[in-house]
């Protein structure tokens, strides 16, 4: 029976996605635990036509994640919606039990330290952005080392070119940022004011870094 390993394609030809032979509830039932076995086992967010393909196609991924997140109620994981895809979470409430057990977890992400991560933050509230302009908001140079450490974790990804002399590369954030933070859109970000409020970032540096940006847009 495993003579050779099927192709994907031959895995979707197989795969009956309409289960017009069964009845109504066993049919949604059958295409809730598809869903869930899809999120359950891929490594990153997954999306809502990575799962259509394994539904009816006039089924609803949104009332489906809904009856999962149902039943996952009393559960100590849960479905979430990060990054444009759904995945398995623990729900935070057993993050200090799950530390203290010092299990190695699949979804952990990359240790970093406090100047890595307060850079990672002016780069998700400025980008696109280039090396230098992060230097100057925070007063010091931001080494290559330091981005080099932040693109390793895979939460930063190069951005357009710079119109700037010299043509510079800029840097803006990726999904798995957004997954890792746990975040939907850039929109869930902090308040500013609140980082400012923490004396986490500069806004005297932000809005200078801010107007030097238009201007030299404008030029």
């Amino acid at each position: 029976m495993r003579r050779g390993r099927r192709s994907t394609s031959e895995d979707e030809v197989l795969l009956d996605r309409e289960l017009a032979d069964l009845p109504p509830d066993l049919r949604w039932r059958e295409w809730m635990l598809r869903v869930e076995a899809v999120i359950f086992a891929a490594a990153a967010p997954v999306g809502r036509e990575t799962l259509a393909r394994v539904v009816g196609k006039d089924c609803s991924i949104d009332l489906l994640i809904d009856d999962l997140r149902a039943e996952l109620r009393d559960r100590p994981y849960e479905i979430v919606f990060v990054a444009g895809g759904w995945q398995h979470r623990t729900r935070s409430r057993f993050a200090v039990p799950i530390r203290a057990s010092q299990a190695s977890t699949r979804s952990a992400a990359p240790a970093l330290s406090d100047f890595e991560a307060t850079v990672l933050m002016a780069i998700a509230y400025f980008q696109p952005i280039t090396r230098g302009d992060l230097s100057k908001i925070f007063g010091k140079e931001v080494s290559r080392d330091t981005i080099a450490s932040l693109r390793n974790a895979n939460f930063l990804a190069s951005g357009p070119r710079s119109p700037t002399p010299g043509a510079p590369y800029t840097y803006v954030t990726t999904k798995q940022f957004l997954s890792a933070f746990g975040m939907e859109t850039l929109r869930d970000l902090p308040d500013i004011e609140a980082l400012e409020d923490a004396g986490l970032l500069s806004r005297k540096g932000m809005q200078e870094e801010s107007v030097g940006a238009a201007e030299g847009d404008e030029e």
